[in-house]
């Protein structure tokens, strides 16, 4: 970095808000996916949004290369700074700015994580739904519209936004909604930056709304001889309206590490993980009428965990597995990949997956978000060996290709990033052209997050 350009941020930065430390930038230059690291060339800490405008406004000038940062929990790269240039790092800008009891709604700044916001809700009586597994920060979880076990029923991060602010790439601060439950008032700016990772401008702040946390919650863990009798009974729990909360499927080789991992004895089958929320007399219900459902379906065993230290060792398992994976495979990378279908196409397109794997020879693991059609692949690899890379290469480009042919998306969850990238004009077609426009109007000189997954230049 040119020192000209260093003595112009510490205009309006303080010394310790700039950090060119190598150890500082080597964290900063990779997520939690296979893909290559990239060093930026300095990292910046922001304490507010005038800061950020600031450093926007510096960058947009210099034509510099700006990579959003929030914990680097991500598994498609998308914080890698491809291009080098400013890392910003969001981790001072952690206040909870607001809580508004009556509105149900909440206002973060982006660098809150998930656990510090349900610690803060939970006093008031309120918990927020999107649980995508990581300990992520609300401002990440924005950028790549993260879901979760409980999109089933809640939704993702784009149901949950009422209104973001976000300084734009010349360093504009501007509102994209409002507090109000509904609007026909203009374009929906608030699901454009939803998801936009980071490549249309940083988004500063986010009001939510929140949930009032369920008088009763139960567990279960329901076992199956094949996989296509699991998925049926998901798609049959989701056609008859049962409120169900969380609906996670696991295959055979999951559960063996889950096993291993927890020292549990779950039997070595498919299974589902499900969570049911509501008043006593209403969950008594739907827990019933799901236990038909499954018993329809060829389930052989249902166990429901009703207390809090059964339910957190249940879903301990599920959230933890990547983790089980890697400990499993010491010396291999994992590489995590998603699509989603619609829900009547699931049994097929995770039987295909497993077959897939199988076939490549690579060893792995199949989990997904039932309810709602998404499923993801633990793929063990060794980054060195080209030949292995090249088989998890193809086995992604096989998934994704069936998801499309059925009518789905290459990524449910984990956002494009580099890895999905290529994938973009075969689900899109000419509306991608679009989508470069857009990039173009409101980034022009190509400075927020460049080389993911909009190319302008």
């Amino acid at each position: 970095m040119k020192h000209e350009v260093l003595s112009q941020l510490k205009e309006f930065l303080s010394e310790e808000q700039i950090s060119t430390n190598e150890t500082i930038r080597n964290h900063h230059s990779k997520d939690e996916s296979y893909h290559t690291p990239v060093f930026p060339e300095v990292v910046l800490f922001p304490r507010s949004s005038r800061e950020i405008s600031h450093i926007l406004k510096l960058a947009n000038e210099k034509r510099i290369p700006v990579t959003p940062f929030g914990l680097g929990s991500g598994l498609e790269g998308h914080v890698v700074p491809v291009q080098g240039g400013f890392s910003i790092d969001f981790s001072e800008m952690d206040d909870i700015l607001e809580i508004r009891e009556q509105d149900l709604l909440v206002r973060v700044q982006p660098g809150v994580t998930r656990s510090m916001l349900d610690k803060a809700l939970k006093k008031h009586g309120f918990f927020f739904p999107v649980d995508p597994g990581a300990d992520a920060t609300i401002g990440g979880m924005t950028a790549t519209n993260a879901s979760g076990t409980t999109s089933v029923k809640y939704g993702v991060m784009k149901d949950q936004i009422r209104n973001l602010e976000v300084v734009t790439p010349d360093g504009e601060i501007i509102h994209t909604g409002s507090l109000a439950q509904k609007s026909s008032s203009g374009y929906n700016l608030n699901d454009l930056y939803t998801g936009s990772e980071g490549t249309l401008g940083c988004i500063t702040e986010i009001t939510l709304k929140v949930y009032g946390i369920p008088e009763h919650i139960t567990a279960a863990r329901a076992t199956f001889k094949e996989m296509t009798e699991a998925v049926n009974a998901v798609t049959s729990i989701v056609q008859t309206g049962v409120p169900v909360a969380r609906m996670e499927i696991v295959d055979e080789s999951s559960i063996r590490q889950v096993n291993d991992w927890m020292e549990t004895d779950y039997e070595v089958n498919p299974t589902l993980f499900l969570e049911f929320h509501g008043n006593e007399a209403g969950l008594n219900q739907d827990v019933a009428f799901a236990k038909e459902i499954l018993s329809d379906h060829g389930c052989t065993s249902v166990t429901f965990e009703k207390d809090t230290r059964g339910r957190m060792k249940l879903w301990e398992g599920r959230h933890n597995l990547a983790y089980t994976y890697t400990h499993a495979y010491p010396g291999r990378s994992m590489m995590v990949t998603d699509v989603c279908v619609p829900i009547s196409s699931l049994a097929e397109a995770i039987v295909f997956g497993r077959e897939e794997l199988d076939r490549q020879g690579l060893p792995g693991g199949l989990v997904g978000h039932a309810g709602d059609g998404n499923y993801h692949a633990f793929v063990m690899i060794d980054k060195i060996d080209e030949n292995e890379m090249h088989k998890a290469e193809q086995f992604n480009e096989a998934i994704v290709e069936h998801a499309l042919a059925r009518g789905g998306t290459c990524t449910g969850e984990h956002g494009v990033g580099i890895g999905k990238k290529k994938y973009l004009e075969a689900e899109h077609g000419a509306s991608l052209s679009i989508m470069k426009s857009i990039k173009k109007a409101l980034d022009p000189n190509n400075i927020m997050n460049p080389g993911k997954f909009i190319d302008i230049g």
